[in-house]
């Protein structure tokens, strides 16, 4: 902190002291000197305070109570936007939002890393996050911290094991199977045209849904066999564009309980919670009766059957029939909706990229029709760079936000430039500080991937840029991505995410060919929320992404 800040804070403290004295002077002289005491040690802690704290560059607001929020959530360009702030105030900046607050932003690879090392326990979900996970999915591994996430992490991770998933890739590559063959009835029903008009959107949400009913509970919603329940039909309401106003988020960012209102977008949230968890509630039941009889014993390979067995064995860290039942619901939920919307994506830029669709395909072709998990792992490299560059471009989740529960010393890979002027290798922030890592605009930072960065490229998962390589590689992100996280936090149904879309777009690109309905320069847009969707605009039905499949003849 420079002299004339420091001064600055001086004359504040030494105001505010002269003021509670004068206040206290009117009491009893016994609770005069606590009271005086108590304040003055809380005085003198807020100096300290200010002055350890470092004073971060960034833009000016144009208005106190929504500073740049609006600016960022109206943006098409994010980014964009992230990233020249980041080159004109430092790689760790601060903007304002709502009623004169600020978020410190991340764009320091050291930082990150420093950051993502210490989630849970020294950064916490902020307030909002907590109250939006719970009326979502619940109280399960993803609203946890602490020691309460650690606990229950290490009860999942035998489910999510590169062991478990091998014996799981046969129930994704079924699931893709089933949609080519009912693609195909629809194909047969249009004789004239030999294609058909499908929504992919939510053809993904069924085979996700079918996938991850088997491979989590061991149980088959039946979706792709056209079986109607609450489950398919609150599936295809997912997609449906949430109906909640940005400032009523932006509020509710101030005042989190504004979310338990009855809006629309809460009250689908709770249906939806509530339909899961009855399910996951009925397979809880079935599966520790099975066990009991013993005939689950070597069949039941999904998560809900393992998590039980680690529950029987004492590996389970002491979770209860609660936790058990909530963590159901939680992979869920977070698997389909994020594998779901990545498969979408995927068949949008294989529609829009013609070329990189021929030259998948080719790489397809040259395996059987079910290929092993170790094929799908190691032996399809283009499969591989079109999986990692669609996670690139298109994350499901575009920003990380935390809470410091305590002051914090963040390290940097090279000296910023203060507010005061002066240069500093760390940055000081006080507890209380929202932190933000803009994840989706770090996958896709100029800095960090190229000039091409903003581009759908798989071929760059095979070149080698060594003037961005040190960058990246500080991150240390699946492929250096921010896709999945880091930490304590790392997605932990990654692997799972992976195999299931590898194995239903090796499926669907080997059988099928794949364009925009509304031909190649139809405009592509993402709806507001947690989990953004795309869809099409000016599609027959909100949310909806038709494309147009025929079969694929050699």
């Amino acid at each position: 902190m420079d002299v004339s800040q420091s001064k600055h804070y001086g004359r504040d403290i030494w105001l505010a002291w002269k003021d509670l004295c004068l206040a206290v002077s009117l009491t009893g002289s016994t609770i005069r000197v606590s009271v005086l005491i108590l304040a003055s040690l809380c005085l003198l802690q807020v100096y300290r305070q200010s002055q350890r704290t470092t004073r971060i560059r960034g833009p000016q607001s144009p208005s106190w109570v929504f500073g740049l929020s609006k600016t960022v959530v109206n943006s098409t360009a994010t980014a964009v936007l992230f990233e020249r702030w980041a080159i004109e105030y430092g790689p760790v900046y601060k903007i304002p939002v709502f009623f004169g607050q600020s978020r410190v932003i991340l764009w320091d690879p050291k930082a990150i890393s420093h950051f993502f090392a210490r989630d849970t326990w020294l950064y916490n979900q902020t307030p909002f996050n907590n109250t939006a996970v719970q009326i979502m999915i619940g109280r399960g591994i993803l609203w946890a911290d602490g020691e309460s996430h650690k606990r229950q992490r290490k009860a999942l991770n035998p489910a999510f094991s590169a062991a478990a998933i091998r014996s799981l890739t046969s129930v994704f590559l079924d699931a893709a199977h089933k949609a080519t063959i009912a693609w195909d009835a629809e194909i047969g029903a249009n004789q004239g045209t030999h294609s058909a008009v499908i929504d992919a959107q939510q053809w993904m949400n069924h085979i996700s849904l079918d996938s991850a009913g088997i491979a989590i509970l061991n149980h088959d919603f039946g979706a792709l066999d056209g079986h109607d329940s609450d489950v398919v039909h609150i599936v295809n309401e997912s997609v449906l564009p949430a109906n909640v106003s940005h400032d009523v988020i932006m509020l509710a960012q101030s005042f989190p309980s504004i979310l338990k209102l009855p809006w629309r977008r809460t009250r689908f949230s709770q249906k939806q919670s509530l339909i899961f968890g009855k399910i996951c509630h009925e397979m809880l039941l079935r599966t520790r009766k099975e066990k009991e009889t013993g005939g689950a014993e070597h069949g039941d390979k999904s998560c809900l059957g393992l998590l039980l067995k680690a529950e029987d064995s004492g590996e389970s860290a002491g979770m209860t029939h609660e936790e058990v039942l909530a963590q159901a619901r939680a992979l869920l939920l977070a698997g389909f909706e994020t594998t779901s919307a990545s498969m979408t994506w995927a068949l949008i830029e294989l529609a829009r990229n013609p070329d990189v669709q021929t030259q998948l395909r080719n790489e397809c072709l040259g395996f059987g029709p079910s290929p092993s998990y170790d094929e799908l792992t190691n032996k399809l490299p283009y499969l591989d760079a079109v999986a990692n560059e669609v996670l690139r471009v298109h994350p499901s989740v575009k920003e990380t936000i935390r809470s410091a529960t305590e002051e914090d010393v963040i390290p940097l890979s090279e000296p910023m430039r203060t507010a005061a002027g002066t240069y500093t290798d760390s940055v000081c922030i006080p507890k209380g500080t929202v932190v933000v890592v803009p994840l989706a605009a770090l996958n896709c930072s100029v800095s960090m991937w190229g000039p091409d960065a903003k581009e759908f490229k798989p071929s760059r998962w095979f070149e080698e840029n060594e003037d961005t390589r040190g960058a990246r590689e500080t991150l240390h992100g699946y492929r250096h991505l921010m896709s999945f996280g880091d930490g304590p936090r790392m997605c932990l149904g990654r692997v799972f995410a992976l195999t299931e879309f590898k194995a239903v777009l090796f499926v669907l690109v080997r059988n099928f060919v794949f364009e925009m309905a509304d031909g190649p320069g139809v405009q592509i847009v993402e709806s507001f929320g947690p989990l953004p969707r795309p869809s099409v605009v000016g599609s027959a039905e909100a949310g909806g992404v038709p494309l147009r499949v025929r079969r694929y003849e050699v």
